[in-house]
């Protein structure tokens, strides 16, 4: 994996530049891996793998059963990569791993709450689009595409294709469109997705990890509240709003918190602003 290391915003502005038609990761700690949730979930409380292909299934399965009593129309969980997608943005533990097409969204999600170093992955998809594993020209992406009735089943719960998959259910929810989002779906669970990507036969580079210094977290925290990048716009709900509040606690521009009035001042409906 490339390593970059940027030491400013305007760094990272102009090297996001470079990467047009890439995909993007954001991770709070530079030292975390690019694992999928399932993954880590099963390294920490499953440690026999023999039963993982099992037990994916029942997840899947059992989400299935269920999930049709919260939704408007249940048919959503007949494609695969859709109902993977619904389990993953509720919070359930999947093989996906989020990406979104906005180096500037992916930045936001690895400085929002970051205390130390973090890291935003770039993914060159341009190239990965038309890319296959060595000596396997029959594993393309539209050979894979889980969105197919039985690819998924076919090339990636067996856990044994060393593959990648990147895209978009057919129909996208309001989270998805909001983060201008993708996902990335590994085809073995057991490894990291730069090394699977190691068994790709190509001269360029596949993967960056860009690593943003702490230091730079409130320049370019502030940067991207100007550019309407937080909770609330990513995640436009009641839950966006609310999550988007914690970031208002800092965000006090200059003079403001000197002026002893401010707090009594009243907005347009009359109410204190």
């Amino acid at each position: 994996m490339n390593t970059i290391q940027i030491t400013s915003w305007e760094e990272f502005v102009a090297l996001s530049a470079k990467l047009d038609g890439w995909a993007f990761r954001g991770h709070q700690d530079e030292r975390w891996p690019l694992i999928s949730s399932l993954t880590r979930y099963l390294y920490d409380f499953i440690p026999n793998r023999k039963g993982w292909r099992a037990r994916e299934e029942r997840a899947i399965r059992i989400f299935r059963r269920k999930a049709h009593n919260y939704l408007p129309d249940a048919n959503v969980l007949d494609e695969d990569l859709r109902c993977l997608a619904l389990m993953q943005h509720h919070g359930a533990p999947t093989r996906l791993l989020d990406f979104t097409k906005s180096p500037f969204v992916a930045a936001f999600f690895a400085l929002e709450k970051a205390t130390s170093n973090a890291a935003v992955f770039a993914l060159n998809t341009p190239v990965l689009y038309n890319a296959t594993p060595i000596g396997r020209p029959e594993l393309s992406r539209d050979e894979i595409d889980p969105r197919r009735k039985g690819n998924f089943e076919r090339h990636f719960i067996d856990n044994h294709e060393e593959v990648i998959w990147i895209g978009e259910p057919t129909q996208m929810d309001r989270r998805l469109v909001a983060q201008s989002g993708t996902f990335v779906l590994p085809g073995v669970i057991d490894k990291s997705l730069d090394q699977i990507l190691s068994q790709y036969g190509t001269n360029e580079t596949l993967i960056s990890k860009i690593i943003l210094p702490q230091a730079m977290r409130e320049e370019a925290m502030r940067a991207l509240y100007r550019m309407n990048i937080t909770n609330s716009t990513l995640f436009p709900d009641l839950e966006g709003l609310a999550r988007s509040i914690a970031f208002e606690l800092e965000i006090i521009w200059p003079g403001l918190i000197d002026d002893p009035s401010y707090s009594m001042r009243a907005g347009p409906d009359g109410s204190a602003c």
